[in-house]
């Protein structure tokens, strides 16, 4: 049963969000998950012009939604709690697929914008997919990773084959770099024109007090004269964060006020982290490293960004990094490796350094070279000049309008 023809869209005006909604035009399909990038694009779309219907969950969701009258806020996907027993957790994502499912029948969105995938990426990537082409939807995919089985180490030809039906079902396809999307045209055949590079927004949804970076160094137990790393996020392989903890073992021996905090989860193999842990111990700098093993809370991330001097992202494989962006929001220099799309989002010298990948000599050198630059000695200023850079860089107005403009093309 095709939907309706869709109506045209209206030009953005001065007051368009907060302009009464005449009817849904797109569906954003976030999955549940994501909840910075959700509520940047979501209400940006909205202020473009745009009516529309935001699939959400329990965890994805905010003010940004509620303040928005062109957003239609569905919450499918309710609760994810991770404490709930596994019985609990098959019922409700069975019941959130037949939600998505009864919701693709009844809508009159002429787009589906699926920003991820949800929790059975197969069926995803095949049934969903035909499914939504069926209902005659122009169906549109962020695509944030090209394939995060061949980063994670667990790429398999099923994994490659459903990518490469999905991806070929899309009317259009968003990518971060071009790399991404290079590798999308070579890898998996995908038109050209069928694929569009738009910025990674600023992430803007964060809450962020008048916290400083004093203060937030007493709660981590770190002193005022102390010099900080900070790894922030999952801990996982590609991470590359046994480079950064040797490179870190070797600055520290000549450098007393270095400390490193490690902020975050393991993700995957448990002995990974555990492998981590023991080269820590046989640094026998233990007390230098302050270890936050765990999910850390919107609330609680600031402090980690105000209390850090640089952020170190020492990753062996990646095509583009969010938390990037996160360090950006809070105006932190980044030391990085060159790896997929991070040079091209690093200033050398204004936002940070880049360091060879694998090499923890050469990320050891770049730190020092950190420690010596303008960048840290001119802290406040540095902060002030990477927020402007991120929010003129990575505005969610630019993504927005990029974003428009794909819609416009497929509904003609």
């Amino acid at each position: 049963m095709p939907s309706p023809a869709p109506a045209p869209i209206a030009p953005p005006t001065a007051a368009s969000s907060s302009a009464p909604r005449t009817g849904p035009l797109v569906a954003l399909l976030t999955a549940g998950r994501d909840k910075p990038y959700a509520l940047g694009l979501g209400p940006a779309l909205a202020d473009a012009g745009l009516a529309v219907d935001f699939i959400g969950s329990n965890d994805v969701n905010g003010p940004e939604i509620a303040a928005r009258p062109r957003i239609r806020f569905l919450n499918l996907r309710r609760d994810q709690s991770v404490d709930a027993v596994f019985a609990a957790k098959t019922v409700r994502v069975f019941a959130y697929y037949a939600r998505l499912v009864a919701y693709a029948f009844r809508s009159h969105a002429p787009v589906f914008h699926l920003l991820w995938n949800n929790k059975f990426e197969h069926l995803d990537r095949t049934f969903l997919m035909l499914l939504y082409r069926l209902l005659g939807k122009r169906v549109v995919l962020t695509v944030h990773n090209v394939n995060a089985g061949e980063r994670d180490g667990n790429d398999s030809w099923l994994n490659r084959l459903t990518l490469r039906i999905q991806y070929r079902l899309c009317h259009h396809l968003f990518v971060h770099t071009r790399r991404m999307r290079d590798e999308l045209v070579r890898g998996y055949r995908v038109l050209a024109d069928r694929v569009s590079v738009i910025p990674f927004g600023i992430n803007n949804t964060l809450p962020s007090t008048n916290l400083s970076s004093a203060e937030a160094r007493v709660r981590l137990g770190l002193g005022a004269e102390d010099r900080v790393l900070l790894f922030f996020g999952n801990i996982a392989p590609y991470k590359g964060l046994d480079g950064l903890v040797e490179a870190f073992a070797g600055l520290a021996s000549r450098d007393p006020a270095l400390r490193l905090v490690i902020a975050g989860r393991p993700k995957g193999a448990e002995s990974h982290w555990a492998a981590i842990e023991r080269r820590i111990t046989g640094t026998g700098l233990d007390d230098r490293v302050r270890r936050f093993i765990e999910y850390i809370p919107d609330e609680r991330v600031e402090v980690f960004f105000k209390a850090a001097d640089v952020f170190v992202l020492p990753y062996l494989h990646v095509f583009q990094s969010g938390v990037l962006f996160l360090g950006y929001s809070f105006g932190l220099p980044v030391v990085a490796t060159d790896v997929g799309a991070l040079r091209e989002e690093i200033l050398e010298g204004q936002t940070g350094f880049v360091c060879r990948p694998q090499d923890s000599a050469d990320l050891a050198a770049k730190l020092a070279t950190f420690f010596s630059s303008p960048l840290h000695h001119n802290r406040e200023h540095s902060t002030t000049e990477i927020r402007a850079y991120a929010n003129r860089q990575y505005s969610w107005t630019t993504v927005a309008e990029a974003t428009r403009a794909v819609y416009e093309r497929l509904l003609r």
